[in-house]
């Protein structure tokens, strides 16, 4: 259902009031694009620094292959299916229309070349073959994506299917598939390389990625494209620059080179006018914390996620970090246990934070040091 225009100039108008502030400083306003929705994530932070109706519900046309491969992906993590696991291809995959990968019924084709099929050639063969494989139908397979949907909070997206083929009730936003594009990005590192291949060739038939930004500009190593009527032309890309990687997500443009170039201004824009610093990385050792009871006097403290922020260029200087932890901690303590927060401030402001969690399983320690410690905390709570 296309969303009212002066719903979607309200939506506007509340996105650029809460810009936050120090997104806001020294940084001029972002280009108008010749799109109909669009969005600028950095990825370390999450970050929004662009959103044009990111939430509107659009076609998403062949950029539902995203959530196709990540599903993939995962299950590939979790060891239920294999990348040399030979799929046989139906009937019904071998039939659909559209972009292909030009499979044949009863082919037997490896999962990991089903993968590049979809990435690189967008094939709905490809799609339809992986979901029959992984699910045994493919609407028990877009309940799945569905699922992985939910997981990471994409409030404005649904699917029918497994290729972005025109269907009723299938839709997503700018703004959810880059978080998706995200989620692909952090979670699976490995098979993300897929995205920066140039080409692929199958059946003896050499298809070169749709995504122009890989031939044009050498930082940007993915993510898809995709294409229908009512959809116009989208495009999902990745750049990483000195560190810094960002994702634009551009819907509805009117032509291939369209999508490209106001894809490439987005993230120029970003690039130019925004940078980002990571404080403390998943699974580092931020502190040591007090503990009583315990088998041990003190428990590693980290975070189990980045912590990063992004603000204007030029300004990363001014941040600052503040422990806050747990006044008391007794044992037994957990491993990733919450026992704090760590913030990141400009100024006063809080910009990010994150949990605080043990790094460690500690135990309660033998019953003198308990007795002497309930001791202890007694007095210290009488005399501060």
């Amino acid at each position: 259902m296309t969303t009212p225009y002066f719903l979607q100039r309200l939506v506007l108008i509340f996105s650029v009031l809460m810009a936050p502030a120090a997104l806001a400083a020294n940084v001029p306003p972002p280009p108008q694009l010749t799109a109909k929705s669009w969005v600028l994530m950095d990825v370390a932070s999450g970050t929004i620094l662009v959103d044009h109706l990111g939430a509107v519900r659009l076609p998403p046309a062949s950029l539902t292959k995203l959530m196709t491969a990540h599903v993939a992906a995962l299950e590939l993590q979790r060891g239920k299916v294999k990348e040399g696991d030979l799929v046989t291809i139906s009937e019904k995959a071998w039939r659909m229309g559209g972009s292909k990968m030009f499979v044949h019924v009863g082919d037997q084709v490896a999962v990991s070349d089903l993968l590049r099929g979809i990435i690189v050639q967008s094939g709905n063969d490809a799609s339809i073959a992986l979901a029959e494989h992984l699910a045994g139908s493919e609407d028990t397979f877009a309940a799945m994506m569905n699922q992985e949907a939910k997981r990471l909070g994409l409030a404005d997206t649904q699917f029918v299917n497994a290729t972005g083929w025109p269907a009723e009730g299938h839709y997503s936003s700018a703004l959810d598939m880059a978080k998706l594009a995200r989620a692909i990005v952090i979670e699976d590192p490995e098979h993300y390389a897929m995205y920066a291949e140039k080409e692929f060739v199958w059946s003896g038939i050499k298809q070169p990625n749709r995504n122009l930004l890989l031939w044009r500009d050498p930082s940007v190593d993915g993510l898809k494209t995709g294409h229908t009527e009512e959809a116009g032309y989208c495009l999902v890309a990745s750049a990483k620059r000195d560190g810094m990687r960002l994702v634009a997500s551009v819907f509805g443009t009117e032509s291939e080179a369209a999508r490209a170039t106001e894809t490439a201004t987005l993230l120029g824009y970003g690039f130019r006018f925004f940078e980002n610093k990571t404080f403390h990385e998943q699974g580092e050792v931020v502190t040591q914390v007090p503990l009583w009871k315990g088998a041990a006097r003190m428990v590693k403290a980290g975070v189990r996620t980045d912590l990063a922020v992004t603000v204007a260029r030029g300004t990363a200087d001014t941040l600052s970090t503040r422990v806050v932890l747990e006044p008391k901690l007794i044992a037994p303590v957990q491993q990733g246990q919450v026992i704090g927060k760590i913030e990141v401030l400009q100024g006063e402001k809080v910009l990010n934070q994150a949990d605080v969690v043990a790094m460690e399983t500690i135990e309660e320690g033998g019953f003198f040091r308990r007795v002497w410690d309930s001791i202890r905390l007694f007095f210290k709570g009488i005399f501060g």
